[in-house]
C-alpha cells in the first residue's frame, strides 16, 4: 500500500480539469513540439532509458507525424524521464534520471543497456545489419519492448521479428507469467484501459526457445501505447488510475529484465 501510494503521489495530475476514462482517444489533438534529439551522455553504468531509432522503410525516409516526430520517437523524451523517474522514486536501481539515449539496433555501444524500448513498429522495416544487430542483443540478455501499436501494426511486427528470429513464436502471456509480478502484481493485464479506445488490449512475448520456463526476451504491447500515459502522466490530460497502471507495466518490465 505505501508503495502505490507513493506512486499516487509522483503521478502529478488531477482528476478536475482530465479526462474522463471513456477509453476513447484520450490524447486526440494533442501536438508536440519539433523534434530535438540530443546526443547521448557517455556510459556509466546507471540503467538508462534506451529508445531504438529506425527508418520507417519509406525509401528511407522517417515518416514523420502531426507533431513532427517520426514514430520511433513518439512521447520522446518525456515519456522515457518521466518512466526513469518513477523507477528510481519507487526502487533501489538509481537509474539516470536527467536523460534517454537513443541508439540504431546495428548500433553495438546499445549492447551495454539491458533493455531497449521501441515505438510504433508497424513502420519498422529493419535493415539487415539492424536485423542481426537484434539478433546478437537478444542472445546477450537483451530485452525489448515494443510499444505505441495496434491493428495491422501486429503483423508487420511479427513478420519483421521472423527475420531476427526466425524459430520464434509469440506467445499470449497473462497474469501468471513472471514478467507481471516482479514488483507489482498486475493479476489481469488485458483490463487495463488503452489510451486509444475500439480494441482490446493484449500482451505476447518472445521467450528463449519458446518454452515458458526461460527467459522472456520481447514483450509486445497489442493495441496500446504505455508511453503516451508516461509521457503525459504530469499534464492532467488522463485520469491518474489509468497513469498509474502504465507505470507499473513499465515497472515490472524493467525490474523483471535486470533480474533475468
Amino acid at each position: 500500500m505505501k508503495l502505490l501510494a507513493g506512486l499516487l503521489a509522483l503521478v502529478a495530475i488531477t482528476l478536475a480539469g482530465g479526462v474522463a476514462a471513456s477509453g476513447q482517444d484520450l490524447f486526440r489533438g494533442w501536438r508536440r513540439p519539433a523534434l530535438e534529439v540530443a546526443d547521448n551522455e557517455p556510459y556509466d553504468g546507471r540503467v538508462t532509458f534506451a529508445r531504438l531509432r529506425y527508418a520507417s522503410g519509406f525509401g528511407g525516409f522517417e515518416r514523420r507525424w502531426g507533431g513532427g516526430e517520426p514514430g520511433w520517437a513518439h512521447d520522446y523524451p518525456t515519456a522515457d524521464l518521466h518512466m526513469m523517474k518513477i523507477l528510481n522514486e519507487l526502487t533501489l536501481l538509481r537509474p539516470r534520471i536527467d536523460a534517454s539515449h537513443v541508439f540504431s539496433l546495428a548500433d553495438p555501444e546499445l549492447h551495454r543497456y539491458p533493455i531497449a524500448y521501441m515505438s510504433e513498429p508497424g513502420f519498422w522495416l529493419p535493415e539487415q545489419d539492424e536485423v542481426e544487430g537484434l539478433r546478437r542483443y537478444l542472445a546477450k540478455g537483451g530485452f525489448i519492448i515494443f510499444d505505441d501499436f495496434r491493428g495491422a501494426d501486429w503483423d508487420n511486427l511479427v513478420e519483421q521479428m521472423r527475420r531476427v528470429l526466425p524459430d520464434a513464436h509469440w506467445l499470449e502471456l497473462d497474469g501468471t507469467d513472471p514478467v507481471f509480478n516482479s514488483f507489482f502484481s498486475i493479476e489481469d493485464p488485458q483490463a487495463m484501459t488503452p489510451p486509444y479506445g475500439g480494441m482490446t488490449p493484449a500482451f505476447y512475448g518472445l521467450f528463449e526457445d519458446n518454452d515458458r520456463r526461460r527467459r522472456l526476451m520481447a514483450i509486445a504491447n497489442v493495441n496500446n501505447d504505455l508511453g503516451e500515459y508516461w509521457e503525459f502522466s504530469d499534464t492532467g490530460y488522463a485520469p491518474v488510475d489509468l497513469s498509474n497502471q502504465a507505470y507499473k507495466f513499465g515497472i515490472n518490465y524493467f525490474m523483471y529484465a535486470l533480474t533475468h
